[in-house]
């Protein structure tokens, strides 16, 4: 081969060779680099694909449910669809809600809240744009996805109260978490969740709420669901059991009518609370959607209060309600015995001041069981001298009056009674005439119907009961209370004649039942001050205005030789108790009997259920009328 072939195919075969190797190079380093996209750096990429393709959304927890003794619901969930809007998966926020305005429909208000929710939370969490969608309303957000990027269908939990008014108070409501409670607990602002606001909701709060889980869905393009890849529903709130008997809270309001006031029933054993009814009421379910402003107003302005527990947290003089625990007072300090006689002769003057008995004739000579079945004002004015403001104060704190009792329910007061230290402390000259009217319950003594409950069961079982709504929470054996069983008979004694002796103050509402009746008390409030000149000439508070008319009320426990259950019913402005707050009683008291809530197949409950309802002979003791005492001037029958 010439010379000049041979350089020429030299050089060709420099050249291939260095084209060959730039080649290889090149391929090598796109082989490495695929093999370290691939291989090396494959979870880091995968996680940026899924990133692009799957969304990942909280989803709120179901919250517990609230149960009565027997486990109906008071406080269920149900499912909702709801239409939501993720703020990341849409370009412009407005011009989506705009198209679905169009679509659907929303009121200024709604807009309003909904750009204040997007701004307020990241751009992840879904806001709610509509709960409680219809099926058309679903059917046209599905039709127009396209136009409605970031919006999808969802479906969630709304909680609902089976029951409504009937326990509003005590089991409460839920509403919307605020701007603080979403700081507070970020899971709070997922769609659909809700806070315990007032009564059991926020009592059990933090074991109600759960936890909240996670989802992952294929999303297109356009933030449209295509598919679920995963689903963990998170941890539900634990369901929360009540003493309360729905059944019996029912027959309870159909007893109150159309009353305004409260009636409590407890087990005198261990303090359960069965019933706990305060009229009138409202509609909880309407706080998880949004009370309007026309609403709000109505409630707030309405002169019956339908927001207010009156059991918990109405404070009423308790009247003449408050007689045992005065007579106890006395009882153990001495100042008087069960045969210690004091004549009332309609009236008792006090300095220049004249305080009159109920009974304008008097009633003549009165020992402590007599007083207490007359409910004589006279003859409790006097002991209440003899005796002082602050023994009258400590009897009653041990009667479960003015002292917390730990109630589940939030905003529950103690009431008050005063001591002649919280008198100097606040400049309050205390005179004998301030004692007088506390030894008949007035003057600056006010009470709950919860805390005359605990009392009346106090009363009835000689331990210190201490009531409780949540079954839950079981606490010891309440002990016995630190009172001669003597001075509790002489009480019982005289609470049994109130109902069961035709002079006592509530003779119309004997029960007859096996086991020796109810014993009961009788309590007429004032609500205003009734001058000496209004007393000459024989006003009659029925024609008063009713919000002037005096509180009825009425305590009592059933049965007599055996107790079982307690009840304190409070008649706003109802005047006398025998004739408002008496009768209710009465309804209550055959009620719970024939449910028998707390004992099922008792020899009672077969009786009472069975229709056979038969008078007794009166109980033994110093709880039977007693032959030969004096009555008003009479021999007692």
């Amino acid at each position: 081969m010439p010379k000049r072939e041979q350089r020429r195919s030299s050089i060709f075969a420099r050249r291939a060779l260095n084209v060959g190797g730039v080649q290889l190079a090149a391929f090598g380093l796109l082989g490495e680099r695929l093999w370290q996209m691939q291989v090396a750096d494959a979870r880091r990429y995968r996680t940026m694909a899924d990133n692009n393709s799957i969304s990942a959304r909280m989803i709120a927890p179901v919250r517990g449910r609230i149960l009565d003794r027997f486990g109906a619901p008071v406080a269920d969930n149900r499912q909702v669809w709801r239409a939501l809007l993720i703020a990341g998966e849409t370009r412009n926020v407005r011009a989506t809600l705009d198209a679905f305005e169009r679509i659907i429909g929303l009121t200024p208000a709604e807009r309003k809240r909904i750009m204040r929710d997007v701004f307020q939370q990241r751009r992840f969490v879904p806001v709610t744009l509509r709960a409680f969608l219809t099926w058309e309303e679903m059917a046209k957000i599905e039709v127009n996805a396209p136009d409605l990027p970031g919006v999808t269908v969802d479906v969630g939990h709304s909680r609902v109260y089976p029951y409504g008014r009937l326990l509003a108070h005590t089991v409460g409501y839920v509403a919307r978490p605020n701007q603080q409670d979403v700081k507070r607990d970020p899971q709070l602002a997922l769609p659909g969740m809700r806070i315990g606001r007032t009564g059991l909701e926020a009592y059990g709060e933090a074991s109600l709420r759960g936890t909240a889980g996670v989802e992952q869905l294929e999303v297109d393009s356009l933030g449209r669901v295509v598919r679920k890849l995963s689903r963990q529903p998170g941890v539900p709130g634990a369901d929360m059991h009540l003493t309360l008997d729905a059944g019996l809270h029912a027959d309870v309001r159909a007893a109150m009518g159309s009353k305004t006031g409260s009636a409590v029933v407890m087990d005198v054993t261990n303090g359960e609370v069965l019933a706990m009814v305060s009229t009138p009421s409202f509609d909880p379910s309407l706080f998880n959607t949004g009370v309007s402003n026309a609403r709000w107003h109505d409630w707030v302005t309405n002169v019956r209060a339908p927001l207010e527990d009156r059991s918990t947290q109405g404070m009423y003089p308790p009247g003449s309600t408050f007689k045992p625990a005065v007579a106890l007072a006395a009882l153990k300090a001495g100042t008087v015995t069960p045969k210690t006689i004091i004549f009332c002769p309609g009236y008792i003057q006090v300095g220049n001041r004249r305080f009159h008995c109920w009974l304008r004739g008097g009633h003549g000579a009165q020992d402590l069981h007599l007083a207490i079945q007359n409910s004589c004002d006279v003859f409790f004015y006097t002991i209440a001298m003899r005796t002082g403001m602050d023994r009258m104060a400590a009897m009653a704190h041990e009667m479960g009056l003015a002292v917390p009792l730990g109630l589940e329910v939030p905003g529950t007061q103690s009431g008050f009674v005063p001591t002649l230290e919280w008198a100097r402390a606040h400049h309050q000259l205390w005179t004998m005439g301030d004692t007088v009217i506390q030894g008949i319950g007035q003057g600056f003594t006010a009470l709950t119907p919860l805390s005359l409950a605990t009392m009346a069961a106090r009363i009835a079982s000689g331990r210190a009961v201490v009531p409780r709504v949540v079954r839950t929470n079981v606490r010891k054996d309440a002990p016995m209370l630190d009172l001669d069983p003597a001075w509790l008979q002489e009480v019982r004694g005289g609470m049994w004649a109130v109902v069961n002796n035709p002079n006592g103050t509530a003779a119309n509402v004997k029960l007859d039942i096996p086991g020796g009746g109810m014993a009961g008390k009788t309590g007429t409030a004032q609500v205003v001050n009734v001058s000496n000149a209004q007393w000459n000439a024989g006003y009659h508070t029925s024609k008063w205005p009713w919000k002037l008319r005096p509180h009825g009320l009425f305590i009592a426990y059933a049965p007599y030789d055996a107790p079982l259950y307690a009840t304190a019913v409070v008649i706003e402005h109802g005047n006398e108790g025998a004739t408002s707050a008496a009768p209710v009683a009465k309804a209550v008291m055959e009620h719970v009997l024939r449910r028998d809530p707390a004992r099922r197949n008792t020899p009672l409950h077969t009786a009472m259920a069975g229709g056979a309802m038969t008078a007794e002979a009166a109980p033994a003791g110093t709880g039977a009328p007693r032959a030969g005492t004096m009555t008003g001037g009479r021999t007692a029958p």
